[in-house]
């Protein structure tokens, strides 16, 4: 819709990208089936507490989503609040840094 796909599992980029050309991509995650979730980020701002506003905003977003859905919003992030905390608490894994080619 925004832009070219190279995989078509890939979502389309938001309008933001092509309106601004001072816009940049800061995070990209996968996930499949009984792996874990792998992802690349960009370090953009100075200030690492915006990345606390960003994940704050990908939940509220993630909500919205699930709204459309069906799913009461307020739940959905309350869902969301409650894993945050098992898994800041006790994570799954560890990250791996992954090197490109």
């Amino acid at each position: 819709m925004f832009g070219r796909r190279t995989n078509r599992n890939e979502l389309d980029p938001p309008p933001i990208s092509a309106q601004n050309p001072a816009a940049v991509e800061v995070l990209r995650v996968w996930a499949a089936p009984g792996e874990s979730q792998q992802l690349t980020l960009q370090v953009t701002w100075k200030d690492p507490r915006a990345w606390g506003l960003m994940l704050v905003d990908i939940a509220r977003h993630a909500a919205n989503a699930y709204e459309a859905e069906g799913f009461d919003p307020a739940a959905v992030l309350d869902s969301i609040r409650e894993m945050w905390d098992v898994e800041w608490s006790d994570p799954t894994d560890d990250p791996e840094k992954i090197i490109s080619a």
